[in-house]
């Protein structure tokens, strides 16, 4: 159908279109729009909202020919359909990264060369999907340095990480200008600049700054610095390292219509894509419709957590999508996670996080969707929300989806969306149902099944007090250290005796009398690293610091306190949303960005504490909110130490112990004698909520934007030609034509049988993608090391396949180049074959290039599950470029399968119950495969061999577009021959 514009919006298409009678307007009429609820279906309220998305799109793509009108009916039948109809997806837009996007782009800058050729102008040959394609895979790690600042060295020396008393000595850095360090009790201030200053009349709080105004902080003074000189060096090699690859994308940018190429430096694919690219809706050729999107990353399903459909795919269906061809999958089921109660007000995001993934993880869930619903879904912040939806790879799921609610527009409304835009939105999915009152429970949808998983059951728990595996909620916290105590040496036990648990050690710390225990808090970390990176984990540690300085609660100045951001800007909305100096106040000081006390670089303890905890033998703790803590890592002398959430390290260091119940001991008593519990100062959900869209969230996507616009200089400064097709440098090792469309004809030729085919490789069950396509670094003593030392190229110039996957010549000597392949020709697994005319043992490709060269077609013979794993572009293309016309198999993964049809590659299976062991194959036999003038989905094929047997195959086509595609010699050529 002409007139639409397939893939991302329809053009002119009233009158032609088969659900014309569906468009509807917004906006006083000035946006269209497909409206489902005007099929007048009962059906479609009971769709799942992930459904429905998939249905508006399968509407308004239908052409007849990728996309029926029965597609829509099976769709709409989706309760009787699910896990049964085969049915396509058209998202409105692909998200590439560099490694994968590089061959992608490469087949269409060839594609443009052979069209050329029979005097078709080139510039018809681009994506028909809009396409982002974010530069960010290729940053290796040439420079690093430990920036742990001031750290003694391990076992003792002098210097310290703060200067808060006379017992800690000075850290051994020059004084700043204008005054002396701070010194004396905790939370005072040095007479220096380097101090904040109080905020005057007339001057905002801090808590209402803008963060984008604050500048990058130096971790001890607080005054701007620039950017670490080791980023910038790593950067500068990237780019030089990358140079080709960088001009070659430069040029596509310029050359390709629907190609938007983010440079290198602007940040990781995922964060891109949420904090950029999301649009919610796609407004295109005056029609409004709803976001979707596929990805060659595997965070792309954190886009779900903002209503947004997608999920990760592999480059050869990603470039399928770019190429007009939609996705193609079995109907899924859809799980409705219900979340009900209220969320334990002690409960942190990373709480929430990990006990859904864990209830998920133990659902079963595998290749399904997850839709979330239920009153508690309201609770959680959009942030929340995308890391759960991340966390899809841990529970199997396609996708979990969030369907866009109040929350979602509040979080919007921070980010790059106008009023306008956002009551259009609002307004659009209103009209189509897609938007959700999760407090209603008349619109909830039907699902497959439902998950209700109560928010209140879910506790903050710690981690010890020697493994990190062992998890003990806080609740019960006072009970299980007790138990410690009682216990014998082990795991978990320490073995004192109940007369020596109750000791008191007294001690004098700057001239004042204090006491240890067992469970005493000697160490106190606050890490900003790995799992307690979200902004309102430390936002929450913050505001805790704030409510506990404003109750008057202090914590006691002989604990060894520290705050170590995981980045500068941990310490930039820190510092903007106005709680770094309550840190400051209880002893929480900046020391740095690095590594420190996770790995046993804290500041010596004070003697007199050292002393008193060798005197009573004591089972002094140490609490962090890192990742590691085994017994005596960080001190030699603290035997239990407890991994925490950041708040609970602050609760923990007022506290002074770990041997309390916080539900009915108070964490302090204030100088006027008044009980102060943990309940009284710890910050709401809303709070914390607020304050992280007000000072981290906005700050965020401004300054993404930011970078968006400025680019950077070196990028700036590619040259790049303006010719309509890319001059390809003959010299080039990183990006090379490859030879996917020589000898393409005008005409659809005739279906070729392959005969005396030999099988280049006899194979077992389960060989997957990792077996077939390469990955990872280039051995010096593969084929592909060959090639590049050919063209003067060290074994340290090499790179790796992934960065290589411009260049096919490396990619298809990479081909089955594991050396876990386990190929029945030879005695032991490695990327050798038999050259079966000479009985020469070789490597894979050398023998299939000396196969093309005599002519001699190529098969594989294998078992069960063949291509099963991750999906990589290359486990087609390079079996293609070998010479391979088809793999005989017991079973094939799926996705491979279609893989090998887009490649132009038969997938044929052994009837049931048979084998290459029960036909008596060897793999040494020569193979005719006989194909008749007209081919059929499914259909059964004759296998003749030189020995004189026979036996039928099942050609696994599941479609006549799939049996044309393979007519064609793949999706490539399909397309490239309809321009010609």
């Amino acid at each position: 159908m002409s007139s639409v514009h397939y893939c991302c919006g329809g053009t002119d298409i009233v009158k032609e279109h088969p659900y014309s009678h569906l468009i509807d307007t917004v906006k006083d009429g000035t946006i269209k729009f497909f409206n489902p609820q005007k099929l007048n279906d009962p059906r479609y309220d009971k769709l799942p909202l992930s459904i429905r998305v998939m249905l508006e799109a399968t509407i308004r793509n239908c052409d007849g020919v990728y996309t029926k009108e029965e597609d829509v009916q099976n769709i709409l039948d989706w309760q009787q359909q699910q896990n049964k109809a085969e049915v396509p997806f058209s998202p409105a837009r692909v998200l590439l990264q560099d490694f994968t996007g590089i061959p992608a782009m490469v087949d269409l800058a060839a594609m443009r060369d052979a069209v050329a050729k029979h005097g078709v102008d080139p510039s018809l040959v681009n994506p028909k999907c809009p396409t982002d394609l974010i530069v960010d895979h290729s940053l290796q790690i040439d420079f690093s340095k430990c920036a742990i600042q001031n750290a003694p060295n391990p076992g003792g020396g002098d210097g310290a990480h703060h200067s808060q008393g006379p017992s800690r000595s000075t850290p051994s850095r020059p004084p700043s200008k204008g005054g002396s360090h701070c010194g004396g009790q905790r939370g005072s201030c040095s007479k220096s600049a380097c101090s904040d200053p109080p905020a005057s009349p007339g001057r905002p709080p801090a808590s209402v700054q803008q963060i984008e105004n604050t500048p990058l902080l130096c971790p001890f003074h607080l005054k701007p610095v620039s950017e670490t000189e080791t980023a910038l060096k790593n950067q500068e090699m990237e780019l030089i390292r990358n140079k080709e690859r960088l001009q070659f994308f430069k040029w596509c940018s310029k050359a390709f219509k629907n190609v938007n190429v983010v440079p290198p430096d602007v940040g990781a694919v995922h964060q891109v894509n949420l904090e950029y690219l999301s649009r919610v809706v796609q407004l295109s050729d005056g029609f409004i419709y709803p976001d979707s999107v596929v990805g060659t990353d595997s965070h792309t399903t954190m886009i779900n957590g903002l209503g947004i459909l997608g999920w990760g795919v592999g480059g050869i269906e990603s470039e399928a999508v770019m190429l007009g061809q939609p996705v193609s999958l079995t109907l899924p089921q859809v799980v409705g996670c219900k979340l009900v109660g209220s969320i334990n007000p002690l409960t942190t995001s990373i709480d929430i996080v990990l006990g859904i993934t864990k209830h998920l993880r133990q659902a079963g869930i595998a290749g399904k969707f997850v839709e979330f619903f239920g009153p508690g879904v309201s609770q959680l912040s959009a942030p929340d929300r995308t890391t759960i939806a991340n966390m899809c790879p841990e529970y199997n799921a396609t996708v979990s989806f969030f369907p866009v609610d109040q929350v979602t527009l509040k979080h919007f409304k921070k980010t790059n969306f106008t009023q306008e835009k956002l009551e259009l939105l609002e307004s659009y999915m209103k009209a189509v149902k897609l938007f959700r009152s999760y407090e209603d429970p008349s619109e909830d949808p039907e699902y497959s099944e439902v998950i209700e998983i109560n928010l209140s059951s879910m506790v903050p728990y710690v981690s010890g007090p020697k493994r990190p595996q062992d998890r003990v909620a806080v609740g019960d916290m006072k009970e299980d250290f007790q138990s410690c105590l009682d216990e014998k040496v082990g795991f978990k036990g320490f073995h004192i005796s109940k007369e020596k648990q109750e000791i008191r050690v007294p001690f004098l710390h700057c001239g004042q009398e204090y006491q240890l225990a067992h469970g005493s808090v000697v160490i106190a970390a606050v890490i900003s690293c790995t799992n307690n990176c979200n902004p309102s984990v430390m936002l929450t540690a913050g505001l805790l610091a704030k409510k506990a300085v404003e109750a008057g609660l202090v914590v006691k100045p002989y604990i060894r306190t520290s705050l170590a951001p995981g980045s500068g800007m941990v310490t930039h909305y820190l510092s903007t949303s106005g709680v770094l100096p309550y840190f400051n106040q209880l002893g929480f000081e900046v020391i740095g960005y690095g590594c420190a006390t996770c790995v046993g670089n804290t500041a010596p303890l004070p003697e007199a504490v050292v002393d008193a905890i060798k005197q009573g033998d004591l089972v002094a703790c140490g609490v962090l909110s890192g990742n590691r803590h085994f017994e005596g890592r960080l001190c030699d002398c603290v035997r239990a130490n407890y991994l925490a959430s950041p708040p609970l390290v602050v609760a923990y260091a007022i506290a002074g112990t770990v041997g309390i119940d916080f539900e009915k001991e108070p964490l302090g008593v204030t100088s006027e004698g008044k009980e102060v519990f943990l309940r009284d100062i710890w910050p709401s959900r809303e709070e914390v909520q607020q304050t992280e869209e007000d000072t981290v969230i906005s700050s965020i996507f401004k300054e993404l934007r930011g970078r968006m616009k400025k680019g950077n200089t070196f990028w700036s400064n590619i040259e790049c030609s303006d010719s309509v097709v890319f001059p390809w440098d003959p010299k080039s090792t990183y990006i090379r034509s490859p030879s996917f469309f020589s000898r393409l004809s005008k005409e659809l030729p005739q279906p070729q049988s392959i005969e005396n085919a030999h099988a280049l490789l006899f194979l077992g069950d389960k060989v997957t993608t990792d077996h077939i396509s390469p990955a990872g670094s280039i051995a010096r003593v593969s084929a592909a090391a060959k090639y590049l030392l050919s063209k003067r190229l060290t074994p340290r110039e090499f790179n790796s396949y992934g960065a290589r996957r411009g260049n096919d010549a490396v990619m298809t000597r990479g081909t089955f180049a594991s050396i876990k392949l386990c190929n029945r020709f030879m005695g032991k697994p490695g990327p050798k074959t038999l050259h079966i005319p000479s009985g020469q043992t070789m490597d894979v490709f050398e023998a299939a290039e000396r196969y093309q060269r005599d002519g001699i077609p190529l098969i594989i013979l294998a078992g069960k599950d063949y291509g099963s794993g991750n999906s990589r572009d290359w486990v087609a293309k390079g079996p293609y470029l070998m010479g391979v016309r088809a793999v005989i198999a017991e079973s094939f993964e799926k996705l491979h399968k279609n893989q090998l049809v887009g490649m132009g590659i038969m997938p044929l299976q052994f009837l049931p119950g048979q084998n290459a062991d029960s036909l008596e194959l060897n793999g040494k036999e020569r193979f005719t495969i006989s194909l008749p003038d007209t081919l059929s989905p499914r259909q059964q094929l004759s296998v003749q061999t030189s020995q004189g047997n026979s036996f039928a195959v099942t050609a696994l086509f599941d479609s006549d577009m799939e049996v044309l595609f393979f007519r064609h010699g793949g999706l490539l050529r399909y397309v490239a021959r309809t321009l010609l």
